[in-house]
């Protein structure tokens, strides 16, 4: 599990090392590891055309640092400062290794940029002798790897400010070096899609439990309900899946194919002859009709027909819902649901709170914790990077999706799935987590030859799940 923690956690953590250790170690260490990656992105140091953005703060520091590091590997570094505090002894350091301060002009020119303007302790957005640099290395497409985290981006919300003029007020950074743990703007969009590749330098912090994970494939081997010698079809969990209607039978078919493609012993159908018939065709293995299940998969496709009673009754059930499209039209903000998993794009999440959607798209991680803590469930928000968040807060993330699932049906899949997981006995935070990551990396397999259907993005399950498996 990869795991991001806020910027006071990690503060408190700095703080509690640099006491025990001689002044400026932690800095060192940092620099020496920044210094490192950036010798490695560009491929070679001698010779290399290095820009060093240097802020007031500890990264300006960072990045001066490494810099002197890179002007005695035989570097040409420059230094453009951005503030009138820099940090003495490591600009001093820059000049004794060769390097030296120049002009922003210089980025022209440059191999590479280090963006060490703001670190952690910044706010969003950028000053604008900063933003006139970052722009500067866009035009002349000079990369730019940024220390601990892109400049100008919210360190703890992964939100990232309002377009100026159309473009951008924050770096967007082709490489992230971050020191001692990841920070949640790593993980969450839309701040993420500006880190690039997040390199991660250990330099001996001791940190408390994170509010936000990222799944790896250990994570997903170690939490998939893998059948055993002793178990048959209805000990590896029985879903009920409600989806599909007269207009939209399709749903039906594809959620079908998404939870079978799961650990599920036994599938039932429940939804209108017509439908059940559709389903059977595709899939022979399915039962129609309702009996004893394990957990419900709800909503996908079923349009006009949504019985509200129905799906009510089935929420205030003991098994365990996965609740899409329009099945999140039954929710309510009473009882309790923390059985329930709901998976709503943006559009839909904003729907459910009553805010616009370019709302939701720009602070995610925010608007999904305020809906699981509303509506007392577990939120699976899908986008570029998928955030599932429980009623208590925690939350994970699967920032590996291709843009290749923005097709119709992939999130029948993934309902179909989800349900699939939670039949066979997970929770629902471990359900939606495990889901996502399954549902991202069959896309990634099936897209390899080029664009996916709904349909491919099952077929592909089975080997993808093997492949983390075994």
């Amino acid at each position: 599990m990869r795991r991001a923690h806020t910027v006071e956690q990690v503060r408190a953590a700095e703080a509690s090392l640099m006491a025990t250790l001689p002044e400026g170690t932690l800095m060192q260490r940092a620099a020496t590891g920044l210094a490192v990656a950036i010798g490695n992105f560009v491929g070679r140091t001698y010779g290399v055309r290095v820009v060093l953005l240097v802020g007031s703060g500890d990264n300006g520091g960072d990045a001066l640092y490494a810099g002197e590091k890179l002007a005695r590997r035989g570097a040409h570094v420059v230094a453009v400062l951005l503030s009138d505090k820099v940090h003495a002894e490591g600009l001093q350091a820059l000049r004794v290794a060769g390097g030296r301060v120049g002009a922003v002009e210089e980025i022209a020119g440059a191999d590479l940029v280090v963006d060490g303007v703001v670190g952690i302790g910044g706010r969003p957005g950028l000053k604008p002798a900063a933003l006139e640099a970052v722009r500067l290395a866009e035009q002349y497409r000079v990369p730019v790897v940024a220390v601990d985290i892109p400049s100008g981006v919210d360190v703890d919300s992964g939100d990232v400010p309002a377009p100026a003029d159309g473009r951008a007020g924050y770096v967007r950074a082709a490489l992230t070096v971050t020191f001692g743990t990841h920070k949640i703007c790593h993980f969450v969009d839309p701040a993420a899609s500006a880190c690039g590749p997040v390199h991660r330098v250990d330099i001996g912090l001791e940190l408390p439990p994170s509010p936000v994970e990222a799944m790896q494939a250990a994570d997903v081997r170690a939490l998939y309900p893998v059948p055993r010698g002793e178990s048959d079809k209805y000990s590896r969990g029985v879903l009920g899946l409600m989806a599909g209607s007269r207009q939209y039978p399709g749903a039906a078919v594809i959620a079908t194919a998404g939870a079978l493609a799961g650990p599920l012993g036994m599938l039932r159908y429940v939804g209108p002859d017509a439908v059940a018939e559709a389903v059977r065709a595709a899939h022979p293995e399915i039962v129609a009709g309702e009996g004893r299940v394990q957990a419900w998969a709800v909503g996908s496709g079923l349009a006009d027909e949504l019985d509200l009673r129905k799906v009510r009754d089935l929420l205030d059930s003991e098994e365990p819902v996965v609740l899409d499209a329009d099945g999140l039209k039954t929710l309510d903000d009473s009882g309790d649901h923390t059985n329930v998993l709901i998976t709503p794009h943006a559009g839909e999440l904003a729907r459910l709170l009553d805010v616009d959607r370019a709302t939701v798209e720009a602070e995610r991680l925010k608007h999904a914790r305020l809906a699981a803590e509303q509506y007392d469930v577990t939120v699976l928000l899908k986008g570029s990077t998928t955030v599932i968040t429980a009623p208590d807060g925690r939350t994970r993330v699967n920032p590996t999706a291709t843009p290749w699932l923005a097709t119709a049906g992939s999130g029948d899949v993934l309902a179909g799935l989800c349900g699939a997981l939670l039949a066979a006995g997970l929770d629902p935070l471990d359900a939606g987590s495990v889901g996502a990551y399954l549902h991202a990396a069959a896309a990634q397999l099936a897209s390899e030859a080029g664009p996916i259907t709904a349909t491919a993005i099952a077929r592909a399950l089975p080997v993808a799940t093997g492949q983390i498996l075994y």
